[in-house]
């Protein structure tokens, strides 16, 4: 679950992590208070109004913007809120913006010895530990420098077990050129990253640009969290800063119901039951011609009220122009899925594009015949090849 800057930058202020203050806003007049509320905590001699999207790359869009003024911000944050910002991460379509962080502008004028950094902790999957990544050039360029110049980003592997290590602190204060108090800083620093990283269940942390001020404070500007979904349970308060207005409409249905649902840019428009059998039935749709519209797994239990539910949802995607259901009925019998594809496809209405479907496992044959003799327009498939070349007369 993707979280906001504002909600992250709560989430470290809760681990002692030092941060750009600020206060979310959703309407003009709502900045003008918040950038006064700034005004008599920390006094700052500007403002910064930063749409608040899912998504990277927002200075780059014109979502970031500097004020003088809390009348300033409130004008800015006017213009701002409603708007579509497209940045890089967005795509074309971009993004709503519904709500604003004004913060106070902590690169203070007049100084020009503040340095920003890069700094994230994610996991590796493949030797079981944590990776601090950090580079001593932060902002919005770090994309061109992991590319042209790989050996300015460093990396310490963290033993989930053990913790960060205070050589390892040291390693990264050293590594970002940094000495006297503003090396102590940015030991205490990445310490509260760990914490809040691992205190969150997070499955990445991002802070970029991370700054040292003028007077060796270190701070996150910015904040990139992402929750793992298969532990909210255990944070019912993290759980309530998901915000669906950020989310593909589809995509929440689909959770709804209970559904693995992830949009694809293809023309085929794919139901299975297991994330295994998922990406082998993308493969034979490649090798048939098509290409994936949709990753899309009912689950194990799939009942006919959930392959109902996939079938709408497939059928919203204009992109769409082939159905492949391909299910193994192990826990879930075929005949079940059967009957749910015969009710969906009673239900949807007219269907203009081709249905193919393979069901094996459990009560295949009985799940066959009910589709043979349902009187409707779909194709039946029993092996992989029976299925990939069902799609490519489809196609065709």
């Amino acid at each position: 679950m993707n979280v906001h800057e504002f909600q992250g930058k709560s989430i470290l202020k809760a681990y002692d992590v030092d941060i750009q203050e600020g206060f979310v806003a959703n309407t003009a007049e709502q900045a003008v208070m918040a950038a006064t509320q700034l005004k008599e905590k920390v006094n700052p001699e500007c403002f910064v109004v930063k749409a608040q999207i899912h998504a990277g790359g927002r200075g780059k869009g014109g979502g970031v913007k500097l004020a003088r003024t809390p009348e300033e911000a409130g004008t800015i944050a006017g213009n701002m809120l409603g708007m579509t910002l497209v940045t890089p991460q967005t795509g074309p379509a971009g993004k709503k913006v519904n709500k604003v962080l004004v913060a106070a502008d902590v690169y203070y004028a007049g100084k020009s010895d503040h340095r920003e950094f890069y700094i994230s902790i994610l996991l590796n999957r493949k030797s079981g530990r944590y990776v601090l990544m950090y580079s001593p050039d932060g902002g919005m360029d770090i994309e061109q420098v992991a590319e042209n110049d790989p050996g300015r980003i460093f990396t310490e592997e963290i033993s989930p077990s053990m913790g960060i290590l205070p050589f390892q602190t040291r390693n990264i204060a050293f590594n970002l050129g940094l000495s006297g108090e503003a090396f102590l800083n940015m030991r205490k620093f990445i310490y509260g990253l760990y914490e809040a990283f691992i205190g969150s269940d997070a499955q990445l942390l991002e802070i970029n640009p991370v700054l040292k001020t003028s007077d060796n404070r270190i701070l996150a500007v910015d904040c990139k969290l992402v929750l793992d979904d298969n532990a909210l349970f255990r944070h019912p308060e993290l759980a309530a800063m998901r915000d669906l207005e950020e989310e593909d409409p589809v995509e929440v249905e689909a959770g709804l119901s209970n559904l693995n649902y992830v949009k694809l840019d293809g023309n085929v428009g794919c139901m299975v039951n297991g994330a295994g059998l998922a990406m082998a039935t993308m493969d034979i749709i490649k090798l048939s011609g098509g290409s994936p519209a949709n990753f899309l797994d009912v689950g194990g239990g799939a009942s006919p009220e959930t392959v109902r539910a996939g079938f709408r949802i497939i059928l919203r995607d204009p992109a769409v122009k082939a159905i492949l259901i391909n299910i193994f009925g192990g826990i879930v019998r075929c005949d079940r899925v059967a009957n749910g594809v015969v009710e969906a496809y009673k239900t949807a209405g007219e269907i203009k594009v081709p249905v193919v479907v393979r069901l094996q496992g459990t009560n295949a044959a009985e799940a066959k015949e009910i589709i043979d003799n349902s009187g409707l327009s779909v194709i039946s498939a029993v092996s992989f090849g029976d299925a990939a070349e069902a799609v490519r007369r489809a196609l065709s």
